[in-house]
């Protein structure tokens, strides 16, 4: 039977933004049709490791699993190819390792394609990432190739195929590793018959909003790249201001906010240093092992309380209220990734004023950084509803502008 607790995080986005969710549809069954297994020695930064197969699926399937899943379907769209790739990329401290992703390639379309970039949202369970599992981090993607763009969703590090820990929430490593994907799909596209024109629109999910603007701000610097527009949703853009405060005063759903504290402060722990043992924030030390990536999502709800105030200390709760130090220095390292922009390329920030997820306050904020900048930018409230709903009340306006770019 499942808890209280248990039935309100599965309606939100900590396990990802979960459209397609538990059982696949049977035109989404992965084959396990290898096109390459190169395991050589890691080198170069987005060449890949293996790509395989997960399907060909007919414009009428395609149809049919975005309906299901309800997500948008594109006009007069076509039938896609899906992959599971891993490639080269590096960890958070520049050594050499590999990460995953999925890339879906139209099959009508084949020559100059722009490519959309999908950043999925929080997950902390490896096998939960879009290239071992069903989800946003597939379905997302294989929309896009219906659409006749190369659709392109990164694992992050440490999620999928990846080795070692997710740096949860670490913009730098969402970014290079999302980049690295970029590249790999370039490689998989030309073994494929198809080309891809350069051209890139990036958009993205709770997480997948930090991730989003993380990656568009470092592809401003990539001369192989030519930025079209970005289109995140609902981001925690802003924790130290924005988000950490809606915790501090209960304006945050207790479970998710609970869920989203223990996560952050494992991850940044791990970068940064937060502490020396678990148990000077954590009241239960025992929560950090639930953020190892083996962990199911029922494991990790099952061993977290019901606040942030019975997670973590008195002590650690001051230290949020008022960070300075290593913490001041992790969030500032993080939130930064709308502010500093160069003028050219058009944002359009979707959130919703009542999410109780990941607050409003937070794409207020990028809007502010942005426009500070000089950078054409908007914010669309989509409305009265909760934080997985904002993503299915913006999804389909992220695709029509899209389109009309290209």
């Amino acid at each position: 039977m499942r808890t209280p607790m248990r039935t309100r995080l599965l309606a939100l986005a900590c396990a990802g933004f979960v459209l397609a969710t538990a059982t696949a549809p049977a035109a989404l069954a992965v084959t396990n049709n290898a096109v390459t297994n190169d395991v050589a020695t890691i080198g170069n930064r987005g060449s890949i490791v293996s790509a395989d197969l997960l399907g060909r699926f007919s414009a009428e399937q395609v149809r049919a699993h975005l309906t299901e899943a309800k997500f948008p379907v594109p006009a007069r769209a076509q039938g896609a190819d899906l992959y599971a790739v891993v490639y080269r990329t590096v960890a958070v401290d520049g050594t050499p390792t590999t990460a995953s992703g999925v890339v879906a390639l139209p099959q009508r379309s084949r020559k100059g394609l722009w490519t959309v970039v999908y950043e999925h949202g929080t997950l902390a369970t490896k096998d939960d990432a879009g290239s071992v599992s069903d989800g946003d981090g597939r379905t997302t993607p294989l929309m896009f190739a219906a659409a006749g763009f190369a659709g392109v969703a990164p694992d992050y590090l440490g999620l999928g195929k990846g080795p070692g820990f997710h740096p949860y929430m670490d913009a730098a490593s969402e970014a290079s590793a999302s980049a690295d994907l970029l590249r790999a799909a370039r490689e998989l596209a030309g073994r494929e018959g198809r080309t891809l024109s350069g051209d890139v629109l990036v958009t993205g999910f709770s997480q997948g909003g930090h991730a989003a603007m993380a990656l568009s701000k470092e592809l401003r610097g990539d001369p192989a790249t030519r930025l079209r527009g970005v289109a995140p949703i609902a981001g925690p853009y802003d924790v130290k201001d924005a988000e950490l405060p809606a915790l501090l005063d209960d304006r945050l759903d207790p479970h998710s906010a609970t869920f989203y504290l223990a996560y952050w402060t494992v991850s940044m722990n791990r970068l940064h240093g937060l502490y020396g043992s678990p148990s000077e924030v954590f009241r239960d030390p025992g929560v950090e092992k639930l953020f190892d990536g083996g962990h199911s999502f029922e494991e990790i709800v099952a061993g977290l309380p019901a606040s942030p105030r019975d997670l973590v200390t008195a002590a650690y709760l001051e230290r949020l209220a008022k960070p300075s130090g290593t913490l001041l220095r992790a969030l500032e390292a993080n939130d930064a990734t709308c502010a500093g922009w160069r003028p050219g390329v058009r944002v359009k920030l979707f959130a919703a004023r009542s999410d109780g997820d990941v607050a409003f306050t937070n794409s207020e904020s990028c809007l502010r950084d942005l426009r500070a900048s000089g950078v054409k930018a908007s914010l669309t409230d989509v409305g009265d509803v909760d934080h997985r709903t904002s993503a299915y009340r913006a999804l389909p306006k992220v695709l029509d502008w899209f389109t009309a770019l290209r």
